[in-house]
């Protein structure tokens, strides 16, 4: 291990993977600059230097369905591929990006050969269907997670983890400037905004922006100055939108963005939203905010069978005592929705002390995880 440059092989599968595979690229070129970067990288990726063996677009369709189930052969035919190539030409050090469907089989193969194999972003497996933890644990040398309780609880299975602090609290500011975005925005001082997010994915948004904007008319009849803001997350998502306030939010004072999610979330007093990563991009604006999700009914049930948690939020999550309301399936009401709301707005003491436990939270997750990442991947392999 005394040379000056690396071979660092990489695979990640989806955008949020992206990003951190560019950071982590960057922090390990600070201290190896002539570093060679190969794998399965996205566009930010390649701009950061790293080589494309396979289009990153190819992973793209992890899950299940016809389409899905058409292209395994590709896929498994593509992680044998770079198994055998890598095993051949073994490089420094295997970084597998989030995309636990693909990566795990393809780390535990390269680990078996004894080529140094990271995991970044650790699989929800502390969540729900805790039985992969097996097979992660005889898939790598070391899980570089995102959140601090991660680590104690691989300890227990004998696999070394490192927690590096998540990106989105490096770029998101700790003070948000919420009184420049709400000028942005158009939201006058002293009118109540509400922003409503149902999700990105088609059937999310068809089970959720209904009941939300059944909600934003309950909200109205309690109080007549409520104003909304939904920021559409993708074309798609504007389409089944505006349908849905043809049929349920004729009337309400609502305005539609493109995109801008982040900054909508900031600017409003109170988000009602999805379950998912908004959760923490709403603690992390410091903005109150109101849980939900829907499932079909078998789904739901699933879910329930094989959580492990108590809480579906991160926001929950990560607190000591939970800090937001979770309205999910049955729950998901407009009355129980739009009372959840409504108690931000009445309950002044409470507002302030879980955007205090925010503001802690940010702190604690403000790590520099690109640096850290780098770091502990540059331990591994004794550099």
């Amino acid at each position: 291990m005394g040379k000056n440059t690396l071979t660092i092989a990489m695979v990640c599968g989806e955008t949020s993977g992206d990003i951190l595979g560019a950071g982590l690229i960057q922090a390990i070129r600070k201290k190896y600059p002539d570093s060679h970067f190969l794998g399965i990288p996205g566009p930010q990726m390649i701009a950061a230097g790293c080589e494309e063996l396979y289009p990153m677009e190819r992973l793209a369709v992890m899950g299940f369905g016809p389409e899905v189930l058409r292209r395994i052969p590709e896929l498994l035919g593509i992680r044998k591929r770079l198994a055998q190539q890598f095993i051949q030409d073994p490089p420094d050090v295997f970084i597998g990006i989030d995309a636990p469907d693909f990566t795990l089989s393809l780390e535990r193969s390269l680990f078996e050969a004894r080529i140094p194999t990271v995991h970044y972003v650790s699989p929800s497996v502390w969540a729900w269907r805790q039985y992969r933890v097996k097979k992660i644990v005889r898939s790598m040398n070391l899980m570089l997670t995102l959140f601090p309780f991660e680590p104690d609880f691989y300890k227990q299975f004998g696999l070394e983890a490192k927690f590096v602090g998540h990106p989105l609290a490096d770029q998101m500011p700790l003070e948000p400037d919420k009184a420049t975005l709400r000028a942005k925005f158009g939201m006058a001082e002293g009118e109540p905004w509400v922003a409503l997010l149902p999700g990105s994915r088609s059937n999310e948004v068809k089970r959720l922006a209904p009941v939300m904007l059944q909600t934003a008319r309950y909200l109205v009849q309690k109080r007549q100055d409520f104003r909304f803001v939904i920021p559409c997350a993708n074309a798609r998502a504007r389409e089944q939108i505006e349908a849905a306030i043809v049929a349920e939010g004729q009337g309400l004072a609502i305005k539609l963005l493109d995109g801008q999610s982040r900054e909508v979330m900031t600017a409003a007093d109170c988000i009602l939203l999805a379950s998912g990563t908004a959760t923490l991009e709403g603690l992390l604006a410091k903005t109150p905010m109101v849980v939900t999700y829907k499932l079909s009914p078998f789904s739901y049930w699933l879910m329930k069978k094989l959580a492990k948690v108590k809480h579906v939020s991160l926001a929950n999550l990560l607190a000591e005592e939970p800090q937001i309301p979770e309205l999910l399936q049955d729950d998901a009401q407009p009355a129980k929705l739009g009372e959840a709301v409504l108690y931000w707005f009445l309950d002044k003491n409470r507002t302030k002390k879980s955007i205090e436990t925010f503001y802690q939270i940010h702190t604690q997750l403000r790590q520099g995880a690109s640096e850290r990442a780098a770091a502990a991947v540059l331990e591994l392999i004794g550099k």
